[in-house]
């Protein structure tokens, strides 16, 4: 007979398998950062900066206060441990982990150059000429290729020929992420920066996946089928054929949980902490809440992210991250970073309906203090708008 759980014991379970049932670190160091990323097995990349970006959310929601530079030297240094790739959208991921996704390259690779109406078919000189570059020069960015054909015109974001054609390579697996210069990834053949075991790896299309189901479903804890899909961004169909071979290994064993309609699976590394003693604001593209049904069903939560939205139909903010206090979350704040002003702007609040304002903002506001120093800022400002910001006001005071 099937299990069932409590909501109240999956948030528990997915919030432990994330990270945040252990108390945050006294020092942060490289061992702190690596054990945290590869429990995540990957941090989401954005290049949105008005508060922060998006990477270095999930580490410092985990493990409070670090240094920024010993991230960026841990997983943008050449031939370091992390590199990027498309894992759930661009994404640092562990080099190990690279090989895994090589079916995806082959079958971009496939998808694209077999369509003669795609970029890649009809520019198939520019690329050669691209691959040349990268094997004469070493690693570059896309702004340090000199060609006539380096101009923003290409339909994704005003892209180059040449912006294009690098981001092709790197779909397929030809080119990988050399670090980062002011955010602007830099390119280079996989084989000048990855090991060349790594490189020469050859995991079966079935097993690599599997092997990723596995992962999404321990870094979940108790998560249906298309969460665990969603992680990766795997097809549902084989991700229920994977963890049906997973259940009869031992590895996760079917649950239902309260009032989610959809079967669960709960992966045996699972822990169930009696309490979540926790206050973080997790970033947009956190796999706490990136995938939104999800998180309606663990936390009653509707949260669509609004910097798409034109500014007067916005209902919260531009950048809202979500308030998560102990096991629920229990509102949103819109940040701003003024770094020329050394001012941490808190451009809107809000607290939901099963909240108290005041015991939120009491329990945010150390958190707000301690995001304050870690930005390097000097002071925090409250703006007015939303029915929590009156109530952080009042806790600082």
């Amino acid at each position: 007979m099937v299990e069932t759980i409590s909501a109240a014991r999956a948030r528990r379970i997915a919030l432990a398998a994330q990270g945040f049932a252990r108390p945050a670190p006294d020092a942060v160091g490289a061992r702190q950062l690596n054990l945290a990323i590869d429990r995540l097995g990957l941090l989401q990349l954005d290049s949105v900066n008005v508060f922060e970006r998006s990477h270095y959310l999930p580490v410092f929601a985990r493990l409070g206060t670090y240094d920024k530079a010993h991230l960026d030297r841990l997983t943008f240094s050449r031939r370091g441990r992390y590199v990027e790739y498309w894992a759930h959208e661009a994404a640092l991921i562990p080099v190990e982990s690279w090989p895994l996704f090589r079916w995806r390259m082959e079958r971009y690779r496939h998808s694209e150059k077999d369509d003669l109406t795609s970029w890649a078919a009809s520019h198939s000189p520019m690329l050669d000429w691209l691959r040349r570059e990268l094997a004469e020069k070493g690693p570059l960015a896309a702004s340090q290729v000199e060609h006539d054909a380096n101009k923003r015109s290409g339909p994704w974001w005003g892209w180059s020929d040449v912006k294009t054609g690098l981001e092709a390579l790197f779909r397929w697996g030809e080119v990988t992420s050399a670090g980062r210069t002011r955010f602007e990834r830099v390119y280079a053949l996989a084989d000048h920066v990855l090991p060349r075991e790594v490189v020469s790896r050859d995991i079966p299309a079935r097993q690599a996946q599997k092997q990723l189901v596995e992962h999404a479903a321990r870094a979940h804890g108790v998560a249906t089928t298309s969460d665990i899909a969603d992680y990766f961004r795997l097809k549902n169909v084989p991700v229920a054929a994977l963890l049906k071979e997973l259940e009869e290994e031992g590895i996760v064993r079917p649950v239902g949980v309260e009032g989610w309609r959809q079967s669960a699976w709960l992966h045996r590394d699972a822990r169930t902490p009696r309490r979540i003693d926790a206050v973080a604001l997790l970033s947009p593209f956190d796999p706490v809440v990136w995938r939104r049904d999800r998180a309606e069903r663990l936390f009653d939560f509707h949260y669509r992210i609004e910097i798409y939205t034109p500014e007067p139909q916005r209902v919260f903010g531009y950048y809202c991250l979500p308030i998560l206090v102990d096991d629920r979350i229990v509102g949103r704040i819109d940040l701003k970073n003024d770094r020329q002003a050394g001012v941490l702007r808190v451009q809107s609040a809000w607290h939901e309906p099963h909240a108290d304002p005041v015991s939120v903002a009491e329990r945010l506001v150390p958190t707000l203090h301690a995001v304050m120093g870690w930005q390097q800022l000097e002071s925090i400002a409250v703006a007015g708008r939303g029915n929590l910001s009156r109530a952080i006001a009042g806790a600082l005071g």
